[in-house]
């Protein structure tokens, strides 16, 4: 990973490649390099857990699947499972019964996570709190172009420099971005150029918000 959280790279996942697309991959960032840069030393976390959260379509469950690559227990959607049988799953963690002791990493969709039961509340406020932002103009740009491989689409050259300073700054809408210009270009049976983008800017903004640009 590259040490300069300004700068985006990409991460490839020991994940095969579906329907014969590139292998999936976690674009790092500023809104994640943190993250993955405390992934990688779990030595370091409070009682061996770290509690990850991050706006929907954030990569959570990638970046979960890639820690278990790295020797983590990772509950994916734990803020969905019965709080006392998470409390038990922690109190196993610690004793050397999550997998043999690895550490335990937490991944929830809700944020705040509010947690009812007091001893979990406590036990997982002492945890390694891990949050994904949102992306700045260089990761968007980076993401357009991981989910345009993902989807075996070849932008045409400008892409990035046309479609950042238009969409809105999130995981969600930005991979929803690159979805409605594969869509329309495969409808109308065209390259994805300028009108593609225009399109697809207009489908999920309104044309009255593209006159602001």
């Amino acid at each position: 990973m590259a040490k300069d959280a300004n700068r985006s790279t990409q991460i490839a996942l020991p994940l095969a490649p579906r329907d014969g697309r590139e292998a999936q991959r976690i674009v790092v960032g500023n809104a994640n390099a943190d993250v993955i840069e405390a992934l990688r030393n779990p030595a370091r976390w409070p009682f061996h857990t770290a509690v990850l959260t991050g706006p929907p379509r954030s990569g959570k469950s990638l970046i979960g699947r890639w820690a278990e690559g790295h020797g983590v227990a990772v509950i994916d959607g734990a803020d969905k499972i019965d709080e006392t049988e998470l409390f038990h799953r922690w109190n196993a963690s610690q004793k050397g019964g999550s997998k043999s002791g690895e550490p335990l990493l937490l991944i929830a969709d809700a944020q705040p996570w509010e947690i009812a039961l007091p001893d979990l509340r406590s036990r997982l406020g002492g945890s390694l709190q891990l949050e994904i932002g949102e992306p700045d103009d260089e990761m968007a740009a980076e993401l357009i172009h991981a989910h345009a491989e993902q989807r075996a689409l070849s932008l045409a050259d400008g892409a990035v420099e046309y479609l950042v300073p238009r969409t809105e700054r999130s995981f969600a809408a930005l991979e929803k971005l690159v979805a409605t210009i594969d869509r329309i270009s495969l409808e109308r049976q065209a390259p994805a150029t300028m009108s593609v983008w225009r399109s697809a800017l207009e489908a999920l903004q309104g044309p009255e918000q593209q006159k602001l640009f």
